[in-house]
């Protein structure tokens, strides 16, 4: 065994160590009580600034109406920020309130009858919590340091910002480097979709959840091995080292796909970011997905799941939380575990996940710990589809429909920690560090991959035996401050970052030929497939990179400028069999940005932003004159101004972006970068409550997309692969007026045309899907449960789904499918 291997073998029994033992502790934990944190614990300076913000008078004009939309109409009036879960005041109503009063007394007034009180949980902040029996009607003594659901701009580990009217998006979202946002106070476009979002979708993946943005689309198939992603129409997870964020951190994420069992939030940044996170493992530069997880809140969490999905898939999910009774120490565990046919033909899967988050929340020192551990083994994968050139791309068959043998199967385990502290030297200045290792076992044997051959749908594939292995280790530090010079505020982030993976991969293949046909698929005997007899490493790379920004503002943060800059070294070697270098990468590159937010009314952000993303070059081909020769990182440029409304109950954004991206490409015998494509888009999006118990979100995107640099007349000024004209999506929900507790809703989901080569010869139609939901809350022998239902693709349309842009694989979409659930609230 080389050292190389003892080292990964180490560190897979090391993380399987902490996962068992962490696991224990949080089930042996799970009876710690509720927190109840006294003044006395706050330092006097926070209890005497949060006494002053109770005490601060203010004129109120609020009409009896639901509590949801009063409270929004209570933060513009006293310019408090309120946080809240949206269950807790769901169907509330209030009398209202009139005349100058204090916040607190028009708060007293507001939930007067609603059985509800709040308490300040910061200097400006407010939380709103149900009021326990014995209570008095409101109090100001107690003070709770609430480790969810702060809207105020933080960079603090384990604060999420808020969510907003109608708690299906949150108020702002993780900005990496420059810490959460609120997204009036972002000038990037973003979006974070709550656990409440996760939840009422019977999303299974991160995936369930983003095809619902306008602005992404996934690429994999449904019943796949991977999910990948389009954002603002480049491709993004589509090789195999996972780019989807961990609390801001590449490389700690299940590589191929991420269960939403254990997410809090899933934040969308649209556009290059290489100066927030660094550059992807895979270099995508369209955007960066990023995973919140679950942790433990004031009060206690014990939710127990049953589900079930066509056509036989059962399981169940158990989500606790606790914090200490001094509010410092917390424990979020979730696992879950599910298995069956699925509504795919032939298809069953098996899947768990068992996620542990624990944190600390003292004074000035704050530490978080999570650990993933999650398995997925599917017999009869589906695998995507290739189209051989000149063959025009059949129709889509039905969604069930699976050329994949009986045979075939894939198994995936994934383990990962990570580990995020922080300390205020002062007021001002904090200090952080965060440290995170994964690891990615895969085997799979399947035909590789289904190739379609001619318009009758007839596909060949070569039945293959993989084995894969992936390790990341990454780790960050840096500091920052709050500073004021003059009239201007300075928000100041300096951060050194590192990245490793280390890829292995062992293949073998039969020498026979599979034969099938997409709308009949034909099943055939299992040929003899000998399993890899090694696993050698195939490649590895190491990113390091050097940051700082700035975010300078002035006139009460109505106008504010971020500067920043990151330096980032890439190092990259690829190995043959027998372990020697084939080729190797060493190169760097400082992406800038720069953005400018100004508030010309109280509701209203004007932004305009340059920022830049950062891909691996490529190495010349042995057919180029320069062979071997690496070429410089790729650097994409992004130019963007957009517009994004508050009104209280509902947020609307408009977008106009442009995205450069070069690439290299064979000319005149010389490999260089002298290719580009150019997208250019308008985004419109609107989020929120429009009336009480009528919520929505979605929006449409509408793209200019060009290859406008490349090597052949025929294929300039053409449209790059996977990318539509359009884009569109909408998703609601009513609360029946005529029964209490049910609410049914629906999304509606379009996409147009994409090509699937360069040449723009094969394409695959724009397609419509219709989703419904539906889900009842009451109560059953005193304890609250929740019954939910969705149908997704009511009508059972046959459709490509999309189509992977770095290698033109063809994704089937979905069939119809039902899926049923009941969580109980203990």
């Amino acid at each position: 065994m080389t050292m190389n291997q003892t080292d990964r073998l180490g560190r897979r029994v090391w993380l399987r160590r902490i996962l068992m033992s962490t696991t224990a502790a949080a089930l042996i934990g799970a009876g710690m009580a509720a927190p109840a944190m006294a003044a006395s614990q706050i330092e006097p300076k926070a209890v005497e600034q949060i006494a002053q913000a109770a005490a601060t008078e203010a004129a109120y004009a609020i009409p009896a109406q639901g509590l949801s939309s009063a409270l929004l109409q209570f933060r513009e009036q006293s310019g408090l920020q309120v946080a809240y879960e949206s269950a807790v005041i769901a169907g509330a109503e209030t009398a209202g309130v009139s005349g100058n009063m204090t916040a607190g007394a028009a708060l007293d007034r507001l939930l007067l009858g609603t059985g509800l009180t709040f308490s300040f949980t910061a200097e400006r902040t407010v939380t709103i919590t149900r009021q326990k029996q014995g209570d008095a009607a409101q109090t100001l003594e107690p003070i709770v340091v609430d480790g969810q659901g702060v809207t105020e701009d933080t960079a603090q580990i384990g604060i999420v910002p808020a969510e907003y009217a109608g708690g299906q998006l949150a108020r702002g979202s993780g900005l990496g480097l420059l810490g959460n946002r609120d997204m009036m106070n972002t000038p990037l476009a973003t979006s974070s979709y709550t656990a409440k979002t996760i939840e009422d979708s019977h999303a299974v993946t991160a995936a369930d959840v983003l095809e619902k943005d306008p602005s992404v689309r996934p690429s994999g198939t449904k019943g796949g091995i991977l999910d990948a992603f389009f954002i603002r129409g480049f491709p993004i997870g589509e090789g195999n080292l996972g780019e989807v964020a961990f609390n801001g951190m590449f490389g700690v994420a299940p590589n191929y796909r991420v269960m939403a069992d254990y997410a809090e939030r899933i934040e969308v940044v649209k556009g290059p970011s290489a100066l927030l996170n660094g550059m992807s493992p895979n270099s995508s530069v369209g955007g960066t997905i990023n995973i919140v997880p679950k942790r433990a809140t004031d009060e206690p969490v014990t939710n127990l799941t049953l589900d079930y999905a066509q056509d036989t898939q059962f399981g169940g999910h158990v989500d606790l939380g606790r914090r200490s009774e001094d509010g410092k120490w917390g424990i979020r565990v979730n696992t879950s575990y599910r298995d069956g046919d699925t509504a795919l033909d032939k298809q069953e899967r098996e899947a768990f996940v068992g996620a542990a988050a624990l944190d600390y929340r003292g004074e000035r020192f704050r530490a978080t710990i999570d650990i993933v551990n999650q398995i997925e083994n599917l017999d009869a994968a589906v695998r995507p589809y290739l189209v051989a050139s000149g063959v025009p791309v059949p129709d889509a068959p039905g969604g069930a429909t699976n050329v994949s043998q009986n045979w075939a199967w894939s198994k995936i385990e994934d383990q990962s920690v990570q580990g995020r502290v922080e300390y205020d030297v002062t007021d001002q200045v904090t200090v952080f560090a965060g440290a995170g290792m994964a690891n990615t076992d895969v085997s799979r044997y399947s035909g590789q991959v289904p190739f379609i051959i001619n318009a009758a749908g007839d596909t060949q594939a070569t039945p293959s035996y993989y084995k894969f292995e992936v390790d990341r280790v990454t780790y960050d530090a840096g500091v920052r401050a709050d500073l004021q010079t003059g009239m201007i505020g300075h928000n100041v982030s300096f951060q050194v970052s590192r990245y490793e993976d280390e890829l292995s991969r062992g293949a073998s293949s039969a020498s026979s030929t599979l034969f099938s046909n997409i709308y009949n698929p034909v099943d055939s005997a299992e040929p003899p497939v000998t399993e890899p007899g090694s696993v050698p490493k195939v490649s590895d790379s190491a990113l390091t990179g050097l940051a700082i920004a700035d975010t300078l503002s002035a006139y009460d943060d109505r106008a504010q400028l971020t500067l920043g800059a990151r330096f980032q070294k890439i190092e990259a070697s690829n190995f043959n069999a027998a372990g020697a270098t084939t080729s190797s990468y060493d190169d760097d590159a400082v992406t800038p940005m720069v953005g400018l937010l100004v508030k010309p009314w109280q509701h209203v952000s004007l932004y305009a932003n340059y920022i830049e993303g950062l891909s691996r070059g490529d190495i010349a081909p042995s057919t180029a004159s320069n062979s071997g020769e690496a070429l410089a990182p790729y650097i994409a440029k992004q130019h963007e101004v957009g517009v994004k409304f508050d009104f209280g109950n509902i947020a609307a954004a408009a977008a106009l972006f442009q995205i450069e991206k070069p690439f290299g490409q064979l000319e005149n015998g010389t490999f260089s970068d002298g290719g580009e494509q150019r997208n250019r888009g308008l985004e419109l999006s609107a989020f929120g409550e429009v009336t009480d118990g009528v919520r929505l979100y979605g929006g449409v995107t509408f793209f200019d997309a060009e290859l406008t640099k490349t090597n052949s007349a025929a294929t300039k000024g053409n449209r790059p692969i996977g990318v539509p004209e359009m884009q569109a999506n909408i998703s609601g929900e009513w609360d029946m007026p005529f029964l209490d507790g049910l609410t049914l809703g629906g999304s509606v989901i379009y996409t147009g045309e994409e090509y699937v080569d360069t040449a723009n010869s094969q394409s695959i139609d724009g397609w419509t899907r219709l989703d419904l939901n539906g889900r009842y809350a009451a109560e059953v022998y005193g304890t609250p449960v929740i019954f939910r239902a969705t149908v997704e693709n009511v009508f059972d349309e046959g459709y490509w789904s999309g189509v992977a842009g770095s290698y033109g694989g063809l994704g089937l979409g979905a069939p119809r499918t039902v899926s049923l659930s009941m969580t109980a609230k203990f």
